[in-house]
């Protein structure tokens, strides 16, 4: 099967005298979404709603600068026109110093605090994040991305938290909220993305009167108390969801869709997979919040609680956005 043509947009932009304003908005904003520029003054973009308001934006600004702009729809003639238009998108070799990066990263880990070692993935993820939003035609280099930032965050893991739990191959049995009521809740201490989600997730729909105790590892766990993420424990990951996932499904809330949406964040953060527009956003506040509580993870799960709190009531505003 040959390669589909593609639909592109050209803007031709026309902006007088040597006024260098006008010019730098144009160029921040075009560079920003990612367009490719085939000569001075003539940008190109995949056909999209979002090409077409950004051209039409910049057409207006270049108006308002005494200037001209137009812009022009078009599809590729052939193979080969298709091929160099796509070519100029290519992101193959940013991709690739995000990877170096994230390679030394791992390189440095025993070198590393903690929350060094988590900024610097963290700001990593936003690079790679920013990429991947205007990779029009994701390959190779795209999946070997996503893959990278979960070995990163698995070995994150495994040098920070030796104990987090591996995915079962199980199915998960419903439970009765009401069964659940007024227990003691136990998880590993250092509170991270799935156990903080967790716990917000036990306290705000399945126990509101939940206690929580903080274990210095798994064998600690009292036996009336009720295990959440690590390996044994009455909820933790089963296959690839996590256990923020595995409580919503557990429970029938998961017929929610914002907390089906806040599973996506939390699962891609702690295991990777596709990305999610606000992760990188919600790992640098965790880090925050972690940094600035240090062992007192009740104080943690108090300001992360707000955070979720916020996102839960963003998500039911804008339901229908998947991002």
């Amino acid at each position: 099967m040959g390669v589909k043509l593609s639909t592109w947009l050209i803007l031709v932009v026309s902006l007088p005298g040597r006024n260098q304003t006008p010019r730098m908005r144009l160029w921040r904003a075009l560079k920003g979404a990612g367009a490719a520029m085939l000569r001075d003054g003539v940008y190109v973009l995949p056909e999209s709603d979002g090409a077409r308001a950004l051209f039409k934006a910049q057409v207006d600004e270049a108006g308002l600068a005494g200037g001209s702009a137009h812009v022009v729809a078009f599809s590729s003639a052939d193979p080969k026109q298709e091929a160099e238009l796509r070519a100029a998108f290519d992101r193959t070799q940013t991709y690739a110093q995000g990877l170096e990066r994230l390679a030394a990263l791992c390189r440095a880990l025993r070198k590393l605090a903690e929350a060094e070692a988590r900024k610097r993935l963290t700001a990593s993820r936003r690079e790679l994040e920013a990429v991947a939003a205007i990779d029009f035609f994701p390959g190779v280099a795209r999946a070997q991305v996503e893959t990278a930032l979960a070995d990163a965050e698995h070995a994150l893991n495994a040098q920070f938290a030796p104990d987090e739990p591996q995915g079962k191959k199980t199915t998960i049995p419903h439970r009765r909220t009401q069964d659940y009521r007024g227990r003691v809740w136990a998880t590993r201490r250092h509170l991270w993305i799935d156990r903080v989600a967790s716990a917000w997730l036990i306290r705000r729909f399945i126990d509101p009167r939940a206690e929580f105790r903080w274990l210095k590892k798994p064998a600690d766990c009292p036996k009336r108390a009720i295990g959440f993420d690590f390996d044994g424990a009455e909820f933790s990951h089963v296959g690839a969801r996590v256990t923020f996932e595995v409580l919503a499904a557990s429970f029938g809330l998961d017929r929610d869709p914002r907390l089906t949406r806040l599973g996506r964040l939390i699962g891609y953060l702690d295991i990777g997979g596709v990305p999610v527009a606000d992760a990188a956003g919600f790992a640098s506040i965790m880090a925050g919040a972690r940094a600035r509580h240090g062992e007192d993870d009740n104080a943690l799960l108090a300001d992360m609680s707000t955070v979720l709190d916020c996102l839960y009531a963003a998500y039911s505003e804008t339901e229908g956005d998947s991002s």
